[in-house]
């Protein structure tokens, strides 16, 4: 006999016949008694089907392998069961072994109090439910956190080679040192200006990807607890974009802002700003080439009752043509392979607006621009 799925299952060892029969009897009412005869068998059935057991119940005095010994396996193979342990030999050596060795929530007395016995079952199920509930959250979090550090280093690979590149190119310009004139150093250069605007451009993108990663630093102090919740305003965070981001040549002189009513973000400030670095990234990418290229960064809040803050990022560059607007957001799609691009991006984007409550909408017709709204949560 096997649980009935969606249901908390309970496991209940014993070697006694009559023991079984009476436990299954007076608590399958409430919960999806598996019982077995001993601890091989209950080792059996948690190996075929674990993943469905709230709480193991085992007797201690057991042929084979007594209880204490199921316990620890159990605690070993199988830490999402709640343990109870019930025995009538409740010595202080066995109590204490029961609670050091086998993790258990209770000890129950034998002959068992059907009363009793259903109160801590029930009190086992609650934990079961409860610890479920955190472990969810806890890999959701890794999960989120797995993906954040690894779109972190997506963006932080393509600045960080160009502060390579720049290197690079003035390490390459060197000209031998001339021994009538120490403590000068020459380079060649094919224009005037050249490797000064080389070591300017490394700079721009070295200081872009240190304040990503100061800001992903600060996000996981505030992660302590006891910790200042993050506090961060629209108005801040596109200042900050548009202090840090890494423009090239004149890209900073086709991009504009305006707030016409601020707001206080949810969420973590690291992944907005993120979010905000990456569609500043894709409107730069679509404007170069692009005549009197502009970007406007704006920001407001809808409505009068239920007001909803936005931010917007709207361009004139060429357009999203229709099939692949239709895609964003839902499947890895690009118009950039060629340079680089895998679509996963404005993904990145979406899942995190949706994390806080919000949404993206993206409107583009050929031609006539693209615009790009975060909507958050209405408050």
């Amino acid at each position: 006999m096997f649980p009935r799925i969606g249901s908390e299952a309970v496991l209940f060892v014993d070697d006694e016949a009559m023991s079984r029969k009476w436990f299954s009897r007076a608590f399958s009412d409430e919960f999806n008694v598996v019982t077995a005869a001993g601890a091989a068998e209950a080792l059996q059935v948690l190996s075929e089907r674990g993943h469905e057991f709230a709480v193991l119940v085992t007797d201690y005095r057991m042929p084979e392998r007594d209880g204490m010994k199921l316990l620890r396996a159990v605690q070993r193979d199988y830490r999402h069961v709640i343990r109870l342990l019930a025995t009538a030999y409740a010595e202080k050596d066995v109590a204490i072994a029961a609670v050091n060795q086998g993790k258990v929530l209770r000890i129950l007395e034998k002959p068992l109090d059907e009363e009793q016995t259903r109160g801590a079952l029930r009190e086992a199920a609650a934990m079961y439910r409860t610890q479920a509930l955190e472990r969810a959250m806890n890999e959701n979090r890794v999960a989120a956190l797995r993906e954040t550090l690894g779109f972190l280093a997506h963006e932080l690979n393509t600045p960080l080679a160009t502060v390579r590149g720049c290197v690079s190119s003035v390490a390459s310009r060197y000209k031998p040192a001339d021994p009538a004139r120490p403590g000068v150093a020459e380079f060649t250069e094919h224009h005037p200006g050249e490797l000064l605007a080389a070591l300017e451009r490394a700079e721009r993108r070295a200081l872009y990807c240190q304040s990503l990663v100061s800001t992903f630093v600060q996000s996981a102090r505030d992660a302590y607890p006891g910790s200042e919740p993050q506090s961060v305003t629209a108005s801040s965070l596109v200042s900050a974009l548009l202090d840090e981001y890494p423009f090239e040549d004149e890209e900073r002189t086709w991009v504009g802002s305006r707030i016409a009513q601020d707001f206080s973000l949810p969420g973590r400030r690291d992944l907005l700003y993120l979010v905000l670095c990456t569609l500043a990234k894709n409107a730069l990418i679509a404007l170069r080439g692009q005549p009197a290229p502009s970007l406007r960064i704006e920001a407001g809040v809808e409505g009068t009752g239920n007001r909803q803050p936005w931010l917007r990022f709207v361009d004139n560059g060429p357009g999203i043509p229709p099939e692949v607007l239709a895609k964003l957001t839902r499947e890895p799609v690009t118009t950039r392979a060629q340079s680089g691009g895998n679509g996963m991006g404005l993904m990145f984007c979406q899942r995190v607006m949706q994390s806080i409550g919000g949404g993206i909408e993206i409107e583009s017709a050929a031609g006539a621009g693209t615009t790009v709204t975060l909507r958050f949560k209405p408050s």
